[in-house]
This record gives C-alpha cells, sequence and structure tokens, in this order.
C-alpha cells in the first residue's frame, strides 16, 4: 500500500510546474472568453494549447505534447487566425440572432459539456491508475495508437467529422458571391470624372523637402505640404513629420542669396564704367 501511494505521490517540482502552468492556462482560458478582439482572443487560445502540451510531455505523453504544439497549436491555431482575419471578426459586429434558439441550444451543449467532464475527471479521480510504465509498455505512438483505433475509435471520427466541418464552414464564410458585373476600367475612369476625384497619380512624398521619406509631405511650389502626398493612416496616427518651416527657411535664405548675387552682378559693371570716365 505504502509503494502504491508513494507512485502516485506528487512531487514538488511537479507541483510547482502545476500550479504556475495551471494559473497561466485558467488565465488564457479566461482571457480567451472574455477578450472583445477574436484574434486577441485565438492568441490567448494558442497560449493555453502550449501550457497543456508542457502537461502531457511531463506526464509521459511525449507523442501528444509533440502533437499539441505542432497540430493545434502550430496548424489548427494559425488556420484559425488566418479564418479570423480574411473574415473580419470585430467587436463591432451585429449580435442579433440569424437562428432562433440557439443561444439557448449552446446553453444546454455547454452544461451538458461540463456535466461530462466532472463526471470523466470524478471516474479518473475514483479509479486506480495505470501508472506510466505500463502505458508506455510498448512505446507511447503504439499505446495511443491501440487506444485510439479501438476503444476510442468513435469519438475520434466525430472529432474528425468536425473539424471538417469547421474548414468547410470557414471556406464558406470567407467566400464573396458576386452580385453584380464587374466593372470595366473604362467605367471606373469614368466615374472618377463625375466624381471629381483626383485624376492622376497622386505625387510621391518628400518633393521639394529635400527629404524622401514616406512621412514627410511633399512641398507645393509655396512651401506648403500638400495633402496627397502622405498616407491617410499615418496621418492619422500622428507619425508625419512637418519640415514645411525648415523649407519655407531654406526658401528665404536661398531667394535672399539669389538677391544679393543679382545686385553684385548689376553693381559691378556699373562701378567699372564710372571708374574709368573717372580716370579719363
Amino acid at each position: 500500500m505504502n509503494t502504491q501511494l508513494a507512485a502516485y505521490s506528487t512531487s514538488t517540482g511537479e507541483a510547482v510546474q502545476f500550479w504556475i502552468l495551471g494559473t497561466v492556462a485558467v488565465i488564457g482560458a479566461l482571457c480567451t472568453v472574455f477578450m472583445k478582439k477574436a484574434v486577441h482572443s485565438a492568441l490567448c487560445l494558442a497560449g493555453t494549447m502550449i501550457v497543456l502540451a508542457v502537461f502531457y510531455l511531463a506526464n509521459g505523453a511525449y507523442f501528444l505534447g509533440i502533437v499539441q504544439i505542432v497540430v493545434y497549436t502550430g496548424a489548427i491555431m494559425m488556420l484559425f487566425l488566418f479564418v479570423v482575419m480574411l473574415v473580419g471578426v470585430t467587436a463591432a459586429d451585429s449580435l442579433k440572432e440569424t437562428i432562433k434558439g440557439q443561444r439557448w441550444l449552446a446553453l444546454v451543449s455547454g452544461l451538458g459539456f461540463g456535466i461530462l467532464l466532472i463526471a470523466g475527471i470524478g471516474n479518473a479521480s475514483v479509479t486506480e491508475f495505470t501508472g506510466l510504465a505500463q502505458a508506455n509498455a510498448n512505446g507511447n505512438v503504439e499505446g495511443i495508437a491501440s487506444l485510439i483505433f479501438t476503444k476510442y475509435v468513435f469519438a475520434f471520427e466525430i472529432t474528425g467529422a468536425l473539424l471538417i466541418t469547421a474548414a468547410v464552414g470557414a471556406m464558406v464564410l470567407t467566400h464573396r458571391e458576386r452580385t453584380e458585373r464587374a466593372r470595366t476600367q473604362r467605367e471606373l475612369s469614368e466615374q472618377r470624372v463625375r466624381d471629381g476625384k483626383y485624376l492622376p497619380p497622386l505625387p510621391a512624398p518628400g518633393v521639394y523637402a529635400r527629404h524622401n521619406a514616406v512621412d514627410i509631405a511633399g512641398l507645393l511650389p509655396d512651401g506648403t505640404p500638400s495633402e496627397l502626398t502622405v498616407s491617410k493612416t499615418l496621418r492619422e496616427r500622428g507619425q508625419i513629420r512637418d519640415v514645411s518651416m525648415e523649407a519655407l527657411g531654406d526658401l528665404k535664405a536661398l531667394e535672399q542669396r539669389a538677391e544679393e548675387r543679382l545686385e553684385r552682378k548689376a553693381v559691378g559693371p556699373a562701378g567699372s564704367g564710372r571708374s574709368e570716365e573717372a580716370s579719363k
């Protein structure tokens, strides 16, 4: 009995690992539910999956740990992120139900899943553990394969069907059916003329500003910055550098130097003529 209890006992390192990583996993799961942006929720879920992979590796389930990282976190979660970015799910989306009773159905499904989870944990806690040595006697991969394709084959097939359904649903959501004829280039140009938009290509940033960076507006002939030379995104962020005052100062200095040179050239010949007359 003492030997069996010693086999089931937890070391100090395992306890510290469990409480630290378990806290991180719970926080990630809560952030997955309560985050306002879907992309942030997906990233929190990916962090939770990585913590679960560490738990698998610590408990001797090496194959499950690697699969958890490579397949679920590295492939499925990244695919989910791409789908979220393509669909454009935001907090501003309409929360109006398109299918009647779907909230009650989700509540009942969540309650049933919770009951199954509690029953599974309770069943595992009251029965005797097989132990890692016996479970991995023929190899970790072989032991998992024998369980998946014999005892849990039905649940494995249902999981595969759910993943396929999710992939098909993602393709349906990202597909946009065109309901009208695509306009030709001539029609688009005619529409721009009717709307009075800026027809030629936009001027490049930094023109006449002695800089060619994208965050510096080009200058007009009078030295004022042009609104069309910089991106609206940079303008909204306040990331545009204004060099108009510097350019105006340079223009004034250039004009002053030009006037001085012109005056010297105009004064030079006249002065020489007067000296010649004085010598005569």
